[in-house]
């Protein structure tokens, strides 16, 4: 039975991809992805070529989620990358995969990268509990009520940002809780990534280029009493 796989490329640094990733999208005849030109870019990287690419993208992925099935339908196996990290996460794919799924075809998880999980690993958060929230509103009223809600529960979470929103982003966790740490990550992976650790105020001021991709860790007021790690049983050093 044909396969729809999710496969997880890359967050910025092209080098950043699984061995199984590559494979698989070596092997299928089809990739769907979020922009053929942002794919084209990285698979000329891994020297694959010849492959069929097929837009998916938040404004068409309705009717392409049906071109997809039938594309199964005749046998095709096919692959679907977002323009970076893991499809389905703050990217499209959730339709295709519930489209698929309910037309009887198998779809396979390829894991990759994240920008969620690279903060998380580069934070210092010393709990196992966080909540990716993602985008938030962009409707000022929304935003306010939202980040009230999470900072009242005082666990982490995870935020991304534009540049056009990022600092209006700071402004308002200042105003809201402007003792707590914010860890930013601001093009993580790249040639210029920018890891910043502080208060609201101390980040905003640290920010000196607001441009690329941003996301941000709130960690919660208890972070630096929290026990941390237990004992994976590994070599102390």
């Amino acid at each position: 039975m044909s396969t729809l796989y999710i496969v997880g490329t890359p967050i910025g640094n092209l080098d950043d991809i699984t061995l199984r990733a590559i494979r698989t999208l070596k092997e299928v005849p089809v990739i769907a992805c979020e922009d053929t030109r942002h794919t084209q870019t990285m698979l000329t990287h891994l020297e694959i070529t010849g492959k069929r690419l097929i837009a998916c993208h938040a404004h068409n992925e309705a009717a392409s989620s049906h071109g997809i099935v039938n594309l199964l339908d005749q046998g095709m196996d096919v692959a679907y990358v977002s323009d970076a990290g893991t499809p389905g996460v703050s990217d499209p794919g959730s339709r295709l995969v519930r489209t698929v799924r309910e037309s009887g075809y198998d779809v396979v998880p390829i894991p990759g990268a994240s920008a969620c999980v690279t903060l998380i690993s580069a934070s210092g958060l010393a709990g196992k509990t966080f909540t990716f929230e993602g985008f938030l509103s962009p409707k000022s009223g929304r935003r306010k009520n939202r980040l009230k809600e999470l900072l009242a529960r005082d666990e982490a979470f995870i935020i991304y940002e534009s540049p056009f929103r990022v600092v209006k982003l700071l402004d308002e966790l200042e105003e809201l809780c402007p003792d707590r740490t914010v860890v930013l990550g601001r093009e993580l992976t790249k040639a210029f990534e920018q890891i910043v650790s502080g208060t609201p105020s101390q980040v905003k001021e640290e920010l000196k280029v607001v441009k690329g991709e941003f996301a941000l860790c709130i960690l919660p007021s208890s972070n630096a009493k929290d026990g941390g790690d237990e004992d994976g049983g590994g070599e102390e050093l």
